[in-house]
């Protein structure tokens, strides 16, 4: 009982913010730096939800740490619904299995709604003699150790992507981990690896020029943009970790605010500019409401437990 008079009276504290809400400008808080794609898509779902934020919405860079820095500010943040963040699900289920942090499971903050997902793709140089994943993949088999395949970090999607396909193809390739796409397409253009894992948008102009081939998709369906690129379930890989932008709030953010962030933040990406831009990156506008991504959160999260404590990069206890 005294449980459930404490609940109505937070409840009843929190009415009046909630009906005046958004009375000051809201604090978008992006984990990456900017200029990179997280970055770009919290600029553009900023200004589609601006209409209905007179006073603003501000996105503000907190990187560090593969996003686990600016999650941690949010779950510290007051639930007010005036700091909000639009992050990569692998800051949620991968980062806070490896590090100590401010928040540690999908129940400690807000889901207001899925923006966007990708699939991470591998390519190689176009005068490689992989001609095709398959060529990879006996390479590896026959020669273990041999070939150096690059990623945008340690613990990333795409990393956990190649340790799966690995392990599903049973063979054995050499991870190097990079600080992200400007450091891993010239390695691979350098011939210090030779292949690497990268998202689509980032590889779209490497295809295009000529300069890299796509060996393999690791969406469940075939990209319309790489539509010549065989997926890695279709070979018999059952290998598709995607990378979802979402928009969270601090856990305990009234309801009228998460219905009205959620609106205002469903109208940005519904508009046809936005998914049209969306598309030419190799991005999917992937809408999931709260509670319904929060579940989804939580099954990433057990697979991730499964995933990261195979390669050795579980946090012990």
């Amino acid at each position: 009982m005294a449980r459930f008079a404490a609940a109505l009276i937070a409840l009843l504290l929190s009415l009046p913010a909630a009906a005046q809400y958004p009375e000051r400008p809201v604090t978008m808080l992006a984990g990456y730096p900017p200029g990179g794609l997280l970055d770009i898509v919290a600029r553009l779902v900023a200004e589609g939800m601006k209409p209905r934020f007179p006073k603003g919405i501000n996105v503000v860079n907190r990187p560090g740490a593969a996003g686990a820095v600016a999650v941690a500010e949010l779950a510290r943040s007051a639930p007010d619904g005036y700091t909000i963040i639009t992050t990569p699900h692998s800051a949620l289920v991968i980062a806070p299995q490896q590090q100590d942090l401010a928040y540690k499971t999908p129940d400690d903050y807000d889901p207001v709604l899925n923006l966007v997902a990708y699939y991470p793709m591998i390519a190689v140089r176009t005068d490689s003699e992989y001609k095709t994943i398959q060529d990879l993949i006996a390479d590896a088999r026959a020669n273990p150790g041999k070939i150096r395949v690059g990623s945008p970090g340690e613990g990333t999607s795409s990393h956990l992507n190649l340790e799966e396909l690995m392990y599903r193809a049973g063979v054995k390739m050499i991870h190097v981990p990079f600080q992200g796409w400007a450091q891993s397409s010239p390695a691979l253009l350098g011939a210090h690896i030779e292949a690497l894992v990268a998202q689509p948008g980032e590889l779209k102009g490497q295809v295009e020029g000529k300069r890299m081939r796509v060996l393999v998709n690791f969406r469940p369906q075939r990209l319309p943009n790489f539509a010549d690129v065989p997926t890695a379930k279709e070979l018999g890989w059952d290998v598709a970790n995607g990378v979802w932008y979402l928009l969270l709030a601090p856990k305990g953010t009234p309801a009228p605010v998460m219905r009205y962030l959620h609106d205002a933040a469903k109208a940005a990406i519904d508009d046809p500019k936005f998914a049209a831009d969306m598309a030419n990156r190799g991005i999917d506008v992937d809408y999931r409401p709260g509670a319904a991504l929060r579940a989804d959160l939580w099954r990433e999260y057990k697979t991730h437990t499964e995933i990261l404590r195979r390669v050795g990069l579980l946090r012990k206890q």
